[in-house]
């Protein structure tokens, strides 16, 4: 064999094991992660601790005072204006109530009251035949049952008219401090499903999620500061993802902007 071919066949081995190098090169960093990919929680699944963590520190520093937007001064007004929020603003509740509570301002005085007086007080938030039945309900279960005051156990509010588990969480939590559930209106509904941080298809079944996977210290301030974000940030239709502390955190499908 002359030197010329023994040259072309060492050439072409060189050429053959480089192509392999760089095959297997390609192969293995198609499998590694992306650079910093194992810093992101979310590449860890939707409830990894860390990213349920990441999620609610994101939410504390976004909205540290978020608070209920309903006014009251007592835990009776707050349960009347909690029942008269169903389907309506938090802003007009608070338009209606100063006046409500002036003419009505204990249980026992709304007890007394006819239903057209409180049906004309509260026409604007709507429903309000309704609202004014289990307004009145509420007044009498809690003078008759209750002494006047409102009880400060789940298993109690929520045998009062027009206060269902969503309702009693909310008085529960504002007025009493105490967490026995998640508040779950139509904001937390939305996001807790969008961070996937449950998948149910009814509030009672995202709380039972939102109860297992969020801390129980958490679960009042995560009520209202997701209330807050959903209200200014990730809103029902074409969310501001480009401004959303959580934007990281969010595989969403509908979401609009991308980092």
């Amino acid at each position: 064999m002359t030197a010329t071919k023994k040259i072309g066949k060492t050439a072409k081995k060189s050429a053959k094991k480089a192509l392999a190098e760089r095959t297997d090169a390609v192969k293995t960093a198609r499998k590694a992660p992306r650079a910093g990919a194992l810093k992101t929680p979310a590449a860890r699944g939707p409830l990894a601790p860390e990213r349920v963590a990441a999620i609610l520190k994101a939410l504390d520093e976004a909205y540290p005072d978020a608070v209920c937007a309903l006014h009251h001064s007592t835990p009776w007004e707050l349960l009347v204006a909690t029942i008269l929020s169903a389907q309506c603003t938090d802003a007009r509740v608070n338009m209606v109530t100063p006046e409500l509570f002036r003419r009505f301002p204990t249980p026992a005085a709304m007890a007394k009251a006819t239903l057209p007086a409180i049906e004309e007080l509260i026409r604007t938030t709507g429903f309000f035949h309704n609202k004014a039945k289990s307004i009145q309900g509420a007044a009498k279960k809690i003078t008759e049952d209750f002494g006047g005051k409102v009880p400060e156990t789940l298993a109690e509010l929520i045998t009062i008219p027009g206060a269902a588990r969503k309702t009693a969480n909310v008085v529960l939590g504002v007025s009493f401090g105490k967490a026995e559930g998640v508040v779950v209106d139509t904001h937390v509904f939305r996001i807790a499903r969008r961070l996937e941080l449950a998948r149910g298809e009814t509030p009672q079944e995202v709380e039972r999620e939102l109860m297992r996977v969020l801390p129980q210290d958490h679960w009042i301030a995560f009520s209202h500061q997701v209330i807050h974000h959903g209200r200014q940030v990730c809103v029902a239709r074409n969310p501001k993802c480009r401004i959303c502390p959580l934007e990281m955190l969010c595989r969403s499908k509908d979401k609009t902007w991308q980092s």
